[in-house]
Order: structure tokens, then C-alpha cells, then sequence
């Protein structure tokens, strides 16, 4: 399917936009596959938001629209940060805008060392956050810095992955399963950066399995069910509502 992207019912939209960050009606297909079907939520800046939903609920593809990849295939819909219209964008503009997406596979660069990894996410602006600074929340990334990436250990990666997209200047930091795989925990380790990364005003949209420990960290919670949202509100909600649990995320 080769459909041009339709942005043009919502023409007035920048007048009335929310003031950080939105999605809005967004659709998306993978070739026939319609994943995103009329997404839409707002994020207030320095708050995490969990996007939650079974398997195949459309998670992962509502974030890779969001970082304006090119699957899945935005075909309507419009996506605001801070008042600049992302849905106009492609994948490296929404970067420098500050956009900032660590995927599920983690995507650590083989042959590089840990620090080479990082530099290597600084070798264009905007620059966001120092080695030192870097180094300074990651104290393990400090002692491997000259150690080959992809030789750490799973939450060792996954704190790297995270750093990268820290050196870069974001506003916005998408996290795919950031919790796949790691010992309970590594996870507290995880959360606890992530908190720290919460006060330094970056808002965060995380998708996650592990739905509990999802919504304990988070302010608010979106759950989407066959590509479509059914539920927004707070996190508390959610942990709250056993039959919401039960009946989109099996929990």
C-alpha cells in the first residue's frame, strides 16, 4: 500500500496545539496492514506515560510513527512537540528536533567501545548531555568505557542505549521493552535512572510487558487494543482497575 500521507483536516490545528507534545487521529500501515488506527493522546512535558496493550496491539508501531521512521507508514494524522509539527518531519529531522528513540533490539554498534558508541551519537548537533555527565548517572558505562559494546551484559546495553540517546539533545525519549530479559534488579536500576532523567524535565513514553512495573514509574497510562486506544488516564487507574487489567493486559 503506497498511500499519501493526509494531513489536511486538521489545517488549523497549530493554532489550538498543545503546548508539548500530542498525537493526533494518527494512522499507519505496514503495506496492507492497518497498525495505527486514529491514535491519539497528549504528554505533558517531564511526565512518563506508559503505552501499554497485549501483543500486536500496535505498542512498538505507534513509537516508530512517532520517531518518523519509515514502517509503519503515516498516512494520516499529526504529531506536535513543543509546537513544531513532527507528522512534516522525516526520522533525522524529529532527531534534531529531539526526538530520541532506544528500540527494543538496542542497537549497540559492534567493533565500537562503550564510550565510542556514545561519542559516535555527538558527531552532528544538537549535542545533549557530557561523557562526565553521562558517566556520572551510568557509573558501570565509566568503568567499561573502553570496553566493545555489544560484550556487556543485557542491562549493561541497555543503560548504554539509553546514554546514546542522552547525548543527543531530546525533549522526548521513547523507550521500547526497555525491561525485556533483565533480572528484576537490573530493572531497579533501570527505573531508578529514569526517574533521574524525569527531573531533568524529559517527558518519556515507555512501552513495556512488564505492565506493573510500567505503571509503578509512570504518571499516566495509554492502553491500546488492536490499534486503537480504550483507555486514558492516570497510572493509578490502571493498577487499581483489576477487570482493565485483566481484560487488555492480561495481568
Amino acid at each position: 500500500m503506497n498511500v499519501k500521507p493526509d494531513f489536511s483536516k486538521n489545517a488549523n490545528v497549530a493554532a489550538t496545539a498543545p503546548a508539548y507534545f500530542s498525537v493526533w487521529d494518527l494512522e499507519a500501515y505496514y503495506g496492507e496492514s492497518y497498525i495505527v488506527q486514529g491514535v491519539s493522546f497528549n504528554v505533558h512535558e517531564g511526565e512518563i506515560l506508559a503505552l501499554l496493550g497485549r501483543n500486536g496491539a500496535g505498542k512498538t508501531s505507534t513509537l516508530r510513527a512517532i520517531a518518523r521512521l519509515d514502517d509503519p507508514q503515516v498516512t494520516h494524522g499529526e504529531i506536535w512537540l513543543d509546537h513544531q509539527p513532527l507528522h512534516l518531519m522525516r526520522a533525522h529531522e524529529a532527531s534534531k528536533l529531539g526526538i530520541g528513540l532506544v528500540p527494543e533490539d538496542r542497537r549497540i554498534i559492534p567493533g565500537l567501545t562503550v564510550e565510542e558508541n556514545i561519542k559516535l551519537a555527538q558527531i552532528a548537533p544538537p549535542i545533549g548531555w557530557s561523557l562526565s555527565r553521562i558517566y556520572e548517572l551510568f557509573p558501570r558505562l565509566g568503568e567499561r568505557r573502553l570496553q566493545e559494546g555489544v560484550t556487556l551484559s543485557g542491562g549493561e546495553q541497555q543503560m548504554l542505549a539509553i546514554a546514546r540517546a542522552l547525548a543527543r539533545d531530546i525533549k522526548v525519549l521513547l523507550l521500547d521493552e526497555p525491561y525485556e530479559g533483565l533480572a528484576p534488579v537490573i530493572v531497579d536500576e533501570i527505573e531508578k535512572t529514569l526517574r533521574v532523567i524525569k527531573e531533568q524535565g524529559i517527558t518519556t513514553i515507555i512501552v513495556e510487558q512488564n505492565a506493573v512495573r510500567a505503571l509503578e514509574l509512570s504518571d499516566r497510562a495509554v492502553i491500546l487494543d488492536t490499534g486503537k486506544i480504550v483507555f486514558d488516564g492516570t497510572a493509578a487507574e490502571v493498577l487499581e482497575n483489576e477487570s482493565l487489567r485483566a481484560e487488555y493486559l492480561a495481568i
